[in-house]
């Protein structure tokens, strides 16, 4: 799976090790990696007021993302008093073929994709009940949620998975960068989930090697409607 925004040139892209697995594996320090990806560049109080958070918590859990480059300063932006923080390019996966042997590491990960997922699911859900009642009708119109089912091989899977993330970020890049300026501009979040189905397939539990594990990672090119 992958990860959340900026511009995310390929070689952006990075693997999360056992210390920023458990740096980012509190609720906190999740939904203000959300909001860095959601919205861009903010400052501690921003945040703070968005997540009925202190700013000073808010403060305080940046900092500790930042030692992980999980977030960073901007450059040439904001004063002693007043930090504005962004999340850097590119993808970010949460687990690796590495880590595979390490139950602190596999605990860790569990975690975090819990958490985003729920957040994910809250957003999902907010849209299929509220969306026709609060967005313009080209917002509505321009949203989809669909589902395709197939018969694939692990492979062909594999290959699917690669292409549409690939053709994806290519669909993507050339409106990334005007998109912070323009005024008509709004967040957007999209997301692709291509898995096995595991009900009636797949009911004797895995004793894996050194490597398969929860497939995730969180990257800011995603969104089903």
């Amino acid at each position: 799976m992958t990860s959340h925004p900026e511009p995310s040139p390929a070689s952006a892209d990075r693997t999360l090790d056992l210390a920023g697995l458990k740096a980012l594996s509190h609720p906190l320090r999740i939904q203000l990696l959300e909001q860095l990806s959601q919205l861009g560049p903010q400052t501690a109080s921003s945040l703070a007021a968005r997540l009925g958070e202190s700013s000073g918590a808010t403060s305080y859990h940046l900092r500790q993302l930042a030692k992980h480059s999980l977030v960073r300063e901007v450059e040439g932006r904001g004063s002693a008093r007043e930090r504005w923080w962004e999340r850097p390019p590119g993808a970010l996966s949460l687990f690796s073929s590495d880590l595979a042997s390490d139950p602190a590491a596999l605990h860790a990960s569990k975690i975090v994709n819990r958490e985003f997922e729920h957040h994910r699911a809250v957003l999902l859900q907010d849209f299929m009940e509220q969306g026709y009642d609060y967005l313009p009708q080209e917002w509505f119109e321009g949203s989809v949620i669909a589902t395709l089912n197939a018969r694939l091989t692990a492979e062909q899977l594999a290959h699917i998975t690669e292409e549409m993330l690939s053709h994806a970020r290519a669909l993507l890049a050339p409106y990334r960068d005007g998109a912070a300026t323009d005024p008509a501009a709004r967040a957007v979040q999209m997301h692709l989930n291509a898995f096995p189905i595991l009900q009636g397939q797949f009911d004797t539990p895995v004793h894996h090697q050194q490597s398969s594990a929860p497939p995730e990672s969180h990257e800011e090119e995603k969104k089903e409607p």
